[in-house]
């Protein structure tokens, strides 16, 4: 697992050492945000068995060759990225440098080293400008509006060919608005309770007339977990490269976030309305048949229940009593 120090990468491969694999896990530990999450969230790991980490950056094409070629697995789930669409603004190097240099460098690996399946992260973002909801697999995904979603489709194109190319069987998940315990600072969930609970002001980016598509981290797991155990088959399908949605199917409107936010932390929160961000849109809205055809995935977790687990552990980790 590549980003395994990462949100979703520390949490499936805790669900994968429970149920008795092994995980050898790398991560660059860097500083996009705290280096300190990211160490608590490998200490949680590095004491079950099976477990395996290695620090180092997958832009090193080195490094990562020597890891597969020393590593003995069959299966690789990508997750290591410079995540953040406002981060790429600002900083749009380290999106070439760990997106598209180090996806290459992962998938050149994947060739020479015969891996059985490669999963590999993609975002809802590459929907970019499309207006058509829910967002379908087939939609023409042409228009993205962050650098950030632009290195998400080209790794999908560049894991479409060298499937093609090299008869890899990968898939692309194109990830919904994950939240839950030890989410990543930068994302709302966080930044919203640590203001409520602070009684500082939060902003509602285009007048609060916005939606996302929020799905619980079990659930992501959950289907990452079974989408891992069925790669694309020669024999049943066209392409060993296929894309899913992975999401909760389930839009919410952000100011009823907001309220069900309120409603668990029971600190009523302070609102300033702000314009529209640039790389931001209107709303994520995820059709999940094809994952649902493929798989059991099927999101269960309602947004209360996800957002109050998330809310006990936020104050559980900062040590903030009720």
């Amino acid at each position: 697992i590549t980003g395994t120090a990462g949100f979703i990468g520390a949490a499936l491969a805790a669900r994968l050492l429970a149920r008795g694999n092994e995980v050898i896990g790398i991560d660059n530990l860097n500083d996009y945000y705290s280096p300190q999450l990211k160490l608590d969230r490998l200490s949680q790991i590095e004491q079950m068995q099976g477990f395996r980490f290695k620090k180092m950056d997958i832009s090193d094409a080195g490094a990562v060759n020597q890891l597969f070629t020393e590593g003995d697995f069959d299966r690789v789930v990508h997750l290591a990225a410079q995540a953040g669409v406002r981060y790429s603004i600002i900083n749009p190097k380290a999106y070439i440098d760990a997106n598209i240099v180090g996806f290459f460098n992962i998938l050149e690996a994947c060739r020479h080293h015969h891996i059985a399946h490669l999963v590999y992260a993609s975002s809802s973002s590459v929907y970019g400008k499309n207006t058509k909801l829910p967002y379908s697999e087939s939609d023409q995904v042409d228009h993205p509006v962050s650098l950030y979603a632009a290195t998400k489709k080209s790794n999908e194109l560049m894991a479409h060919s060298y499937s093609h190319l090299y008869g890899i069987p990968c898939t692309g998940l194109r990830f919904f608005t994950v939240y839950g315990p030890w989410g990543r600072p930068d994302m709302s969930p966080y930044i919203f309770i640590k203001a409520i609970l602070e009684r500082k002001p939060i902003q509602l980016f285009n007048y609060g007339d916005m939606s996302r598509d929020f799905t619980y981290i079990d659930d992501i797991v959950r289907g990452v977990v079974e989408v891992l155990a069925k790669p694309a088959n020669k024999e049943k399908e066209s392409s060993l490269h296929r894309v899913f949605n992975i999401g909760n199917h389930q839009p919410v409107q952000l100011t009823e976030y907001v309220k069900v936010m309120e409603a668990v932390a029971g600190v009523p929160a302070i609102i300033e309305l702000a314009a529209m961000q640039a790389g931001d849109v209107l709303s994520t809205y995820a059709d999940t048949e094809l994952i649902e055809r493929v798989t059991n995935f099927k999101p269960s977790t309602p947004l209360s229940e996800g957002l109050k687990c998330f809310v006990d552990w936020y104050k559980d980790y900062h040590k903030i009593s009720s």
